[in-house]
Order: structure tokens, then C-alpha cells, then sequence
């Protein structure tokens, strides 16, 4: 071996040496980079980059034991396919029926950033199972400053869970103000529900909901577990003809197909509220949904566009991922 070849052998072995101990301050022993350059008699920049060279070379191998990995890997697998800014995904509970208290869970902690932020003023929220237990998880802070909206128009029955005790649960914890959306959410006819939306009431309270710097959206299947279902389609509706019209479930009561797409039934123009093209065009708007029978209808509510984020299960998630159609 040349004396050249010998010396440059030495550089190597005395480089690799510097790695591997830089590693093992950072690593093992939890010293920070400047701490460690001092240690080294090094600079900063050195540390930092013999941690990228670390792990690049495989000298450092993180290696994450958690039960949620999974979960994060689909939040990014779902982020990608949906072309959604952010996604949170927990892991599905053995028994079914525990779906939207985990998934209301999981909403809870996606909302504690959100609505900490001073510039958040006012937020709009439907109702729904999912929502209402996101809810009893909320930690209360003082936020006198911010406004819950009501998006949507309540039910008579299934208490706890309309958009009046929601929205009131949610300003509780804030100590906010609320709007209440004080209709039903179907009007008799689309005339009357064109009549009802131009009173200066409605107008100025559709104002506001436009103007919301964040929500959240549940999502509604076909299935008699569906709240909207049970308690407000009007009498005069058949369910099986919203099926046979393509419907797999709801958004904001507006009835859509596998394709995302609004169904053809009368029905749609009855809702008094925003629809759909309102939703895309607000900030920040999320999709709360998990479980079986949703599945359909989250995939199509995503399809649309009109969603920044979703907070589901893995079961769902990985559904969403699936080659088949749902």
C-alpha cells in the first residue's frame, strides 16, 4: 500500500471514528449538538453534519416501536392519495361500536392546536356522534375571544348529539360565544327553502358560516344507524330511492355517490344551509368520520375536494387505500 493510499486510509478510519462518536453523544447519551461540539473541540455545523452522515451510512438506525406506526403510515399514504394537508388516523378499537368515541377522541386532540390559535375567531361545527364525543374530551380553556357556528340545522330528537348541544358543549369549554343555526335541515320544497334562505335572518347567518377560519364535518351513512337518517329526512322521502339514485351516504345533508358526486334527487335542494361548493370554498375544513358502514361515504366526501384534513381509524384508512372500490 502506498504511503498516500496509507494516509488516506487513516483520514477515513479517523472520520468514520468522529462519526461514530458524535452519534453516540447525540443518540445515547442525549447531549445536545452544541454541547457536543464543544466536547469535540468542533463547531456546530460539523455535529450536524456528522449526524446526517450517520444515518445516512447507516451507522444510526432509528428503529420507532409504537402501536401507533401503523397509524402514522397511513396518514401519510392517506395524505398523498387524497391530496389532503394533514391526517390523523388511531387505531381502530376491537368492538365496532367504539369507533366515534376513538375517532372523537382523536378529533379532540386535532381541534386543541387549532383552537389555541389566537387567529382562529370563529369555527363552524355540524353535529353528530363523532363531533359530540370530540367534546367530552376537549380541556377547557378560556377562549372569550373565538365564536362557535353552527353549520347545519338540528334534529328534534337524538339529544346530546344536535347541533344546539354541541355547539353549546364545545363554546363551554371555551368560554365562547355560540350561533345556533335555529331551522330544520329540510325544508318542505325547494321553494320554500329558496324563501327561508333569502330572509335576512338566514342571510346573515349564512354569512357568517362562510366566513369560518376552520370546521368540522361528520359524515352520514344510509344505514339506520345514520342520525340524519333516523330522525330528519322528511316522511315524504323514500330512503330507497335515494339509494337506487346512487346515494352511499351524506355530507352537510346533501346526499352524494361513490363518485363524490351530488346525487340527482330532489331532496338536495331542500337543505336549508350550505352545501357542498360552500365547503370547498372555506379554510381549514376537516372530515371526522370511521367505522364500516362509513367508509363509502368518506371516500366519497374526499373525493370532492372540499377537505383539508381527516381524522379517522385504521380500518378505515387503510380501506381508503384499498385498489377495490368501497
Amino acid at each position: 500500500m502506498s504511503e498516500l493510499a496509507a494516509s488516506d486510509l487513516l483520514a477515513l478510519d479517523d472520520e468514520a471514528h468522529f462519526v461514530a462518536r458524535v452519534a453516540w453523544h447525540y443518540y445515547v447519551e442525549g447531549i445536545n449538538q452544541q454541547a457536543i461540539a464543544d466536547r469535540l473541540a468542533t463547531n456546530r455545523l460539523r455535529i450536524n453534519q456528522a449526524l446526517r452522515d450517520a444515518r445516512r451510512d447507516g451507522v444510526v438506525r432509528i428503529n420507532i416501536e409504537s402501536p401507533f406506526v401503523h397509524a402514522v403510515e397511513l396518514e401519510n399514504a392517506v395524505r398523498e392519495r387524497y391530496g389532503l394537508k394533514r391526517a390523523r388516523v388511531v387505531p381502530s378499537p376491537r368492538d365496532p361500536t367504539k369507533v366515534q368515541t376513538t375517532v372523537g377522541a382523536a378529533l379532540a386532540m386535532e381541534l386543541a392546536s387549532i383552537l389555541a390559535d389566537g387567529r382562529i375567531k370563529r369555527f363552524g361545527l355540524t353535529w353528530g356522534n363523532t363531533i359530540y364525543n370530540a367534546s367530552r374530551y376537549l380541556k377547557p380553556v378560556s377562549r372569550a375571544d373565538l365564536e362557535f357556528v353552527s353549520m347545519l340545522g338540528g334534529i328534534s330528537q337524538g339529544s346530546d348529539v344536535n347541533s344546539f348541544d354541541i355547539v353549546k358543549a364545545f363554546a363551554s369549554q371555551y368560554d365562547a360565544k355560540r350561533t345556533y343555526f335555529t331551522a330544520p335541515i329540510y325544508a318542505p320544497s325547494k321553494s320554500a327553502r329558496d324563501a327561508i334562505v333569502e330572509t335576512e335572518f338566514f342571510d346573515d347567518l349564512l354569512r357568517k358560516i362562510r366566513t369560518v377560519d376552520g370546521c368540522v364535518l361528520g359524515a352520514g351513512d344510509m344505514s339506520k344507524n345514520s342520525l340524519l337518517i333516523r330522525y330528519a329526512v322528511p316522511s315524504d322521502i323514500d330512503i330507497a330511492e335515494l339509494v337506487e339514485a346512487g346515494a352511499v351516504g351524506d355530507i352537510q345533508g346533501q346526499f352524494l355517490d361513490a363518485r363524490g358526486e351530488i346525487i340527482d334527487h330532489p331532496l338536495n335542494e331542500r337543505v336549508i344551509g350550505i352545501g357542498l361548493a360552500d365547503v370547498r370554498a372555506l379554510s381549514g375544513a376537516i372530515l371526522a368520520a370511521g367505522g364500516p358502514g362509513k367508509r363509502p361515504i368518506v371516500r366519497a366526501a374526499l373525493l370532492t375536494g372540499a377537505f383539508e384534513c381527516l381524522v379517522t381509524d385504521e380500518d378505515t384508512a387503510q380501506a381508503l387505500l384499498a385498489d377495490l372500490a368501497i
